[in-house]
């Protein structure tokens, strides 16, 4: 058989053949035997976390690769760190940015995805750009939306190289939309479901006044093209401390 022949036979097979979805309460792997290369997906519900560092080819341009290996390490050392303390399943690590799913429907697990990423904020701006302060600051972006994702197999058998999976969603796709949005002190992107659904303790902080202590909201909201609709996000300057 030809390239084109084999090329033809697949698109002729996906296309006549139907679709089918199981419901999984977890994070798929590629090693996953109900994934195979034939229409098939598992989805699930989670929080999405997507993390994009910023500005990587400016820092290509001005330090040797060995450099931007080094900060590259640091960078996805701490976020992966964070991630899987925090309960998440780290997915496709993609240049400069990576995916954090939480798997599940309560406001504790999607609050574990916003506590995360005020970590990660913590560690990139306070941590490692201060021991990078030789070198330049590690500038990103997070955004962060929950529902349900499709998880299905893509590439051709064989090694690892020929094959992974993909994750089809709204709330994959807008987490990295939200996470676009997100400049300077405002790293932190919140969808407007998750922001709805937060836990007190990640959604305010509490303030000494006149009249006593009261709840003060640490997120302001913004709104932004999606779909061809205007939706809300939040973000935050504030960031979460470990030690």
């Amino acid at each position: 058989m030809t390239l084109k022949e084999d090329i033809i036979k697949k698109a002729k097979e996906i296309e006549s053949e139907t679709f089918q979805v199981e419901e999984v309460s977890y994070v798929p792997t590629i090693s996953n035997s109900k994934l195979t290369f034939g229409c098939k997906g598992l989805e699930f519900e989670a929080t999405v976390l997507y993390i994009d560092m910023r500005g990587s080819t400016a820092i290509l341009n001005i330090h040797r690769k060995r450099v931007v290996a080094k900060i590259h390490m640091l960078y996805y050392h701490a976020i992966v760190k964070i991630a899987k303390a925090t309960g998440g399943e780290i997915r496709s690590f993609n240049g400069d940015s990576l995916l954090v799913f939480y798997p599940g429907n309560t406001k504790e697990t999607l609050s574990n995805a916003v506590k995360a990423a005020m970590q990660m904020k913590y560690a990139i701006k306070i941590l490692l750009n201060d021991n990078l302060k030789n070198y330049t600051d590690i500038d990103f972006g997070i955004g962060i939306d929950h529902g349900k994702i499709l998880a299905t197999k893509v590439g051709v058998g064989g090694t690892d190289e020929t094959k992974d999976l993909i994750w089809i969603g709204n709330a994959v796709n807008k987490s990295t939309k939200i996470s676009d949005q997100c400049q300077s002190d405002d790293n932190i992107g919140i969808s407007e479901f998750v922001y709805n659904n937060l836990t007190d303790d990640i959604k305010y902080v509490l303030i000494d006044g006149i009249w006593g202590k009261y709840k003060k909201d640490i997120w302001n909201s913004f709104n932004f093209n999606y779909n061809s609709n205007r939706e809300n996000y939040y973000t935050t300057i504030y960031h979460f401390t470990f030690t």
